[in-house]
């Protein structure tokens, strides 16, 4: 990724809503999936054909695909070009931005230990028995700010970072009479203990989740190796790697290792996704491209695909001659 795209893992374009992780790939989910993987730029008319062509792959419907699109263009994710009839549509340019941090995110997840300095920051609140709703609201805000449960109405995550969670629950709590929160940064003195912060992780659940992931691509990794995988395997393979290996990078609290049950499993898990996501990509991408062509003439102008480390891949024939 180039340092002129101006937009780390850690500053996020804050004007693109991706849809949330969740258990299952939602065609949303998975649009917004093939759509980071294989496109790059906000120039590439995408017309609606095209798209629906895409999702058939993996066995979505029409009716569910058009759906999708509705839902990524509410969000923000990608917009129509003009008032055209079939639609023809676009990311925006801060959609692209968002897919560039966010797939070097995916990428180099796992890559490293974390750097830990025993730092955790906490949220603890209390709202009135009649503001049911409100805690509802505040448990889905720490959520998505990357804190769990310690107990009741005490949340935690690692590391320093509190400004964002401050303002949240500034802004949902400061109009509900009684509310009282606060935000503090703390040590635990028995951290590895059993009443440690780690016991607020599901870790065996996590666990268990990579040890599946790896269960399920290892076939397909080993066919890859042979070089025995066709494009079209290819391409449904490469993206359900990388719909669920997502899902990791963004649940995982990506704790130190004396935190975590032994043997942590996260590092199989990463080999075996790297060498799925890079020995199909070009697979994939001709697949894409052969099922849109009908539909979208200059496909393969525009479909490309993302490797590690990560750096903005340019497609082949592409206009502006940097590639």
């Amino acid at each position: 990724m180039r340092e002129s795209d101006g937009v780390t893992a850690e500053q996020p374009a804050p004007d693109v809503r991706t849809p949330r992780a969740q258990h299952g790939s939602s065609p949303q989910h998975l649009l917004a999936t093939v759509l980071g993987e294989y496109l790059d730029s906000a120039d590439a008319d995408l017309p609606s054909a095209a798209v629906i062509a895409m999702l058939r792959e993996f066995g979505v419907t029409e009716p569910s695909a058009r759906a999708a699109l509705s839902r990524l263009v509410k969000r923000g994710l990608i917009a129509t070009r003009g008032d055209t009839r079939p639609p023809v549509y676009h990311l925006t340019p801060a959609a692209i931005a968002r897919h560039r941090s966010r797939m070097r995110h995916f990428l180099t997840f796992g890559a490293q230990p974390p750097h830990w300095t025993g730092d955790w920051v906490l949220v603890s609140f209390s709202i009135p028995g009649s503001g049911r709703a409100y805690r509802h609201a505040v448990r889905r805000a720490l959520t998505a700010h990357g804190f769990v449960g310690l107990y009741d109405s005490v949340w935690i995550r690692p590391g320093v970072h509190a400004t964002p969670v401050r303002a949240e629950l500034e802004s949902l709590l400061q109009p509900v009479a009684g509310a009282r929160w606060s935000v503090l940064h703390v040590r635990f003195d028995e951290e590895a203990g059993p009443h440690g912060p780690a016991a607020a992780y599901d870790l065996t659940g996590l666990a268990a989740g990579y040890t599946a992931f790896v269960a399920r691509f290892a076939p397909v990794r080993a066919a890859a190796r042979r070089g025995l995988v066709d494009p079209a395997t290819a391409l449904v393979a490469r993206t359900s790697a990388m719909d669920a290996w997502r899902r990791f990078a963004d649940t995982d609290p990506d704790l130190p290792a004396h935190l975590l049950p032994q043997p942590w499993p996260r590092g199989q898990a990463r080999e075996t996704f790297l060498d799925v996501h890079a020995r199909l990509g070009a697979l994939a991408r001709a697949r894409l491209v052969e099922v849109t062509a009908a539909h979208w003439p200059d496909a393969a102008r525009w479909i490309t695909h993302f490797d590690a480390p990560g750096d903005r891949p340019e497609p082949a024939g592409d206009p502006r001659g940097t590639g």
